[in-house]
């Protein structure tokens, strides 16, 4: 089997996907269909432009558009699971075995729906993903930097309610740059005494300082991005040493150019610093990616080997929020294919 073969045939996982990112031309006809809504276009190739960045996306403001284009037509419980559904049956084409699928519920609520019943239909469309395709799947509610802090409170609060139900963390989004960490103190106190899991986008718009206040003042057990963490050595070093793992995104992190180019693009570097890192997807309608197609750049571009890949691929089973029986299942089945495939030795 050649490489690019084997790299389509490894199992897979995604910890770091974002619902509104998932949505496809296809849908967009279909949900603007169902819910009356008048698009610009009516092909898929006359749509992409508004969902997809092109190879000369020049900021961060720029592809963050695409959203405000596709967030009017998420506003239905409908919507939401259909959306949710696609997103898993996108995963499985890829073999994507565990998917976390992250969505703000705050952003969804222009049509009625409250921030529970936001959750409820990603968790419905998720569940209903997962028994058609088999790709466990589980949700991660995100609070907005942009929201004032009594919005984000009623997402933990809301997302607390159904953590065993298949939400199983907490996150924060936004511009980093404008809403500098610390600001979010409070919000995530909240969720750690309601013992819910978190992971915080930082060190992506912004440098490592935040990187630091997301672990030690937010209590963040996961990174959203993180490609920024080198800035800063002491703050490097810590999150070496504590195992605290890195969610990647390659495409997405050069596009919204939160790293210049491939050129100095920092993943090679952490892998032989011994950062723990996972490689996602972040938003494979916008970003016009998928799964393989990042750790074909790892290869190509930086040289990753195969077996490389796949204890990259360890790397998200491990730091997956999934329960802990399930994950130790998990775990035991890729470790099992790994090794007929002759990357990984069983002890």
């Amino acid at each position: 089997m050649d490489n690019a073969n084997l790299l389509s045939a490894l199992p897979k996982v995604d910890l770091h996907v974002h619902l509104d990112g998932c949505v496809t031309p296809d849908t967009l006809v279909k949900l603007a269909a169902s819910q009356g809504i008048p698009l610009p276009a009516q092909t898929e190739s006359e749509l992409l432009p508004y969902v997809q960045v092109g190879s000369n996306c020049a900021s961060l403001t720029e592809y963050l558009t695409k959203f405000d284009f596709v967030l009017p037509f998420l506003q239905t419980g409908e919507a939401l699971e259909q959306v949710a559904f696609e997103a898993v049956a996108q995963a499985a084409e890829h073999r994507i075995k565990y998917i976390e699928v992250r969505f703000a519920p705050q952003l969804h609520r222009a049509s009625g729906l409250s921030a529970d019943d936001a959750i409820r239909h990603v968790l419905r469309g998720l569940q209903l993903g997962e028994a058609h395709t088999g790709v466990i799947a589980r949700a991660i509610a995100i609070c907005m930097r942009n929201h004032e802090p009594d919005v984000n409170l009623e997402v933990v609060r809301a997302a607390a309610g159904f953590a065993g139900q298949g939400l199983v963390a907490v996150d924060l989004a936004g511009d980093e740059s404008r809403y500098p960490t610390h600001l979010f103190r409070d919000v995530f106190a909240l969720a750690r005494e309601l013992g819910l899991p978190i992971t915080i986008h930082a060190g992506e718009a912004s440098g490592a300082h935040n990187i630091e206040e997301a672990v030690l003042r937010l209590g963040a057990s996961r990174i959203g991005h993180g490609v920024r963490l080198k800035e800063d050595g002491g703050i490097l070093n810590y999150i070496r040493e504590q195992r605290i793992p890195l969610e990647l995104c390659p495409t997405s992190n050069i596009q919204t150019k939160a790293v210049a180019g491939w050129d100095v693009y920092p993943i090679r570097e952490y892998y032989d610093q011994g950062i723990l890192f996972t490689v996602n997807t972040d938003n494979p309608g916008v970003s016009g990616t998928n799964i393989t197609k990042e750790y074909r750049v790892l290869a190509e571009k930086f040289g990753f080997t195969t077996r490389e890949i796949a204890e990259i691929i360890l790397n998200g089973v491990d730091a997956s929020f999934l329960e802990r029986d399930k994950k130790a299942e998990l775990k035991r089945d890729f470790e099992s294919i790994f090794a007929e495939m002759g990357l990984y030795e069983i002890h």
